[in-house]
Parts: C-alpha cells; sequence; structure tokens
C-alpha cells in the first residue's frame, strides 16, 4: 500500500520590498510551514528584512523589469500586477496561503487546490483611493491618469476577491471592510507581535515621547510632531517616507528625527519612553503592541485596529479628533493614569507568535476539512 504525499504548501505575498506588519507575518507563516516557497511579484532583498534571504523566494517577470523590483518604483508598474499573479504557477500545490493587501489574492489555483487568503486590509488603491495617492510617489500625469487606471483596477480587485476559497482577516476592522467591498465572510486572526524580544526597564528615563512610523500622509505622524512641539515636550520619531521633508519643516526644537533605527536600538527606546504615540487610522498596528510588551501606554486615535488592541485607562489613552489639540489632551492624560508596566505587557503578550502560529494551525486545518468535504461527490442514491 502506498503512503500518502506529503502536502505541498506555497505562501504568496504582494512584494516583498518593504519592511513592515505584513512581512512579519509572511516570515510567521514560514515558521509554520518552513518547506513553502515563497512567491511575490517583486523583491528588494535590500529594503525588506534580511531572514528572507535564506527563504525560496520566488518571483514574477516583473523582477526583471527595470526599476520594477525595487522599493521605490514598484508602483510604477500597478497595472502589470494582475498579470503577474496571474501567471504564477501553482498547479502542483495542495495548499496556497497568500497574504495581501493587494494582488497576491488574485492568483488562480487549480480545483483540488485550497486557496486560503490572510487579508491585511482590502486594496487601498481601489477602495481608499485618496490615502493612496497621497502617500506620494506619482506625478503630475500619472496623478491624471490614475483614476481611469483605478476605475479599471477597483473591478479586477473585486473579481480577485472572489477566488480564494476562505478568507482570513487581521483585525475585526479589516473583516468589516471586507464584507462591505468584497461581499465575503472570514474569521480574525490577529497578527504576531515578537513581544518576547522586548522587555520592560527596570529604571526607564521616562523623558521623551516615541513614534515609530512611515512617514507617509495618512499616518498622521504630523499630528505627533505638532502636539509635542506645542507641549514643548521631547519627542523621538523612528521612520523614514516621502513626508519626512514636510514633518521637519512643522517640527520644533524639542522634535528629534532619528530615521530608520535597527530593531535593537528600537526595543530599548520603547522601553525608556513615557508613551508611545500612534496617531493615525490603521488597519491592525504592530508598533502599539510592541510599545505595550515594554510596559509603556500608548496615545492612539480611536479608529481602526487600535480599538481593538489598546485597552483605555489601563494600556493608554485615546483620542477622538485628529487634531493637535485632542493629541496634546491625551498625553497630558496620561500623567493622570496608573501605569502599571507588568499589567501592560501582560495584555501585550496575548498577541504574540505562539498564539499566532496554534490559531493559524487550526484555521487552516478547519479550512482544509471543509474543502475537502465539500469536493466530495454526493452520494448515488
Amino acid at each position: 500500500m502506498m503512503e500518502p504525499q506529503p502536502m505541498k504548501v506555497a505562501i504568496v505575498h504582494d512584494y516583498l520590498t518593504q519592511s513592515g506588519g505584513a512581512e512579519r507575518v509572511v516570515e510567521a507563516f514560514h515558521e509554520i510551514w518552513p518547506d513553502a516557497p515563497i512567491f511575490t511579484s517583486v523583491y528588494d532583498a535590500d529594503h525588506t528584512f534580511k531572514s528572507f534571504r535564506q527563504m525560496d523566494v520566488r518571483t514574477s517577470f516583473l523582477q526583471k523589469l527595470p526599476l520594477a523590483g525595487t522599493n521605490r518604483h514598484h508602483k510604477k508598474f500597478l497595472t502589470l500586477f494582475p498579470m503577474a499573479f496571474e501567471m504564477l504557477d501553482l498547479r502542483e500545490y495542495d495548499l496556497v496561503i497568500s497574504s495581501t493587501s493587494s494582488f497576491a489574492k488574485g492568483i488562480i489555483t487549480y480545483p483540488h487546490t485550497c486557496h486560503v487568503t490572510y487579508c491585511h486590509t482590502p486594496s487601498r488603491f481601489a477602495w481608499r483611493y485618496r490615502e493612496y495617492v497621497d502617500e506620494g510617489g506619482f506625478g503630475k500625469l500619472e496623478r491624471l491618469l490614475m483614476p481611469w487606471v483605478i476605475h479599471r483596477l477597483r473591478a479586477w480587485d473585486y473579481l480577485a476577491a472572489q477566488r480564494p476559497d476562505f478568507f482570513i482577516c487581521n483585525s475585526d476592522n479589516v473583516a468589516s471592510r471586507v464584507e462591505k467591498f468584497y461581499r465575503r465572510n472570514s474569521v480574525v486572526v490577529f497578527p504576531p507581535v515578537n513581544t518576547n524580544r522586548i522587555q520592560i526597564v527596570e529604571k526607564p528615563t521616562l523623558d521623551y515621547w516615541l513614534c515609530v512610523s512611515r512617514f507617509l500622509g495618512y499616518k498622521r505622524v504630523d499630528l505627533a510632531v505638532q502636539a509635542a512641539t506645542k507641549l514643548g515636550v521631547r519627542l523621538k520619531v523612528v521612520g523614514s517616507g516621502p513626508d519626512e521633508s514636510r514633518l521637519k519643516a512643522i517640527a520644533g526644537p524639542t522634535v528629534e528625527f532619528l530615521g530608520r533605527v535597527p530593531d535593537g536600538e528600537v526595543e530599548g527606546l520603547f522601553g525608556n519612553c513615557i508613551g508611545f504615540l500612534f496617531p493615525g487610522e490603521e488597519d491592525f498596528g504592530i508598533a502599539p503592541i510592541e510599545a505595550m510588551a515594554a510596559g509603556r501606554p500608548v496615545v492612539a486615535y480611536r479608529a481602526g485596529g487600535a480599538i481593538e488592541t489598546v485597552v483605555e485607562g489601563v494600556t493608554g489613552v485615546f483620542f477622538d479628533e485628529p487634531s493637535v489639540d485632542s493629541v496634546a489632551e491625551a498625553m497630558q492624560a496620561v500623567s493622570k493614569m496608573d501605569i502599571d508596566p507588568q499589567r501592560i505587557r501582560a495584555h501585550a503578550e496575548t498577541f504574540g507568535y505562539d498564539r499566532f502560529r496554534l490559531e493559524m494551525k487550526t484555521v487552516i486545518e478547519q479550512c482544509l476539512h471543509d474543502y475537502r468535504f465539500r469536493r466530495q461527490p454526493s452520494k448515488m442514491r
């Protein structure tokens, strides 16, 4: 009797051109399925996590086009991404897990393949167009043509969202958007946060506030910068991006821009700050949980994923209006909190890697069971 062949698994991700929460999810997927190759459109090894250099990363035809495989220019090839993912050859795999905030869900799989997508957000270019354009990187002519391009891509994006057999979302916030825009049901598995690498500092300096973010318009780092300037308190800002020159122009003398900082240094910054500023609306938001893992409170806008991760009055303070005064008031309210670093950290640990691995394995096993069951032929009567 022949032994059953082991299940072949593939991981698909939109693009590996930056170092963010979505890429951390792909890392975690690879830990669960270490033999799975990672298919993606383009790969820029210098601008994403070094761990991917040890993995089997396979790119699309876009990688061979001039500039397409770079961090700064890949968005200029927006109209080619649907074709790039539809051309990926995934016929030999039994299970394909796509990690997506845009195109990866549009892969075409064979009938024997179960396709599960982990959705970070519905495609921002299609459904939150203004935010996408505000991120920068588009010239005048491109901005003029973008509405016509996006109109066609929006139709493709909806069609592509019907291809996965099952949807997993990274938060209830995203699950509600998936239901709204794609008319798809989903289950929620919060993304993994490596809380183990961050520790509480025994005697923190507590002499500055901290903000860690990419410098994009919708991240609202400007609110953090202006609030710290107004209050005359120290603020350390970690990150980079197209909004950098504008942010530096509005910053007062108490605001310090540190640029891109290695993970090891960021951990120390978390542990010694008064509190962490999270002024934008995010799909989920990993950085606030990292701050909480260091036992520090979070000041967050009451919207998006922060509502699901920050406990008001316990692990942080919310502000309700995206204004400088509202942020400043919330920062002042932190001084009135009964801050318990151990309690804050315990809450952060509920979002750790062990929880993510267990939940993902459980959900994927259920997806495979349901997929096989519904594909069985009905009994003859």
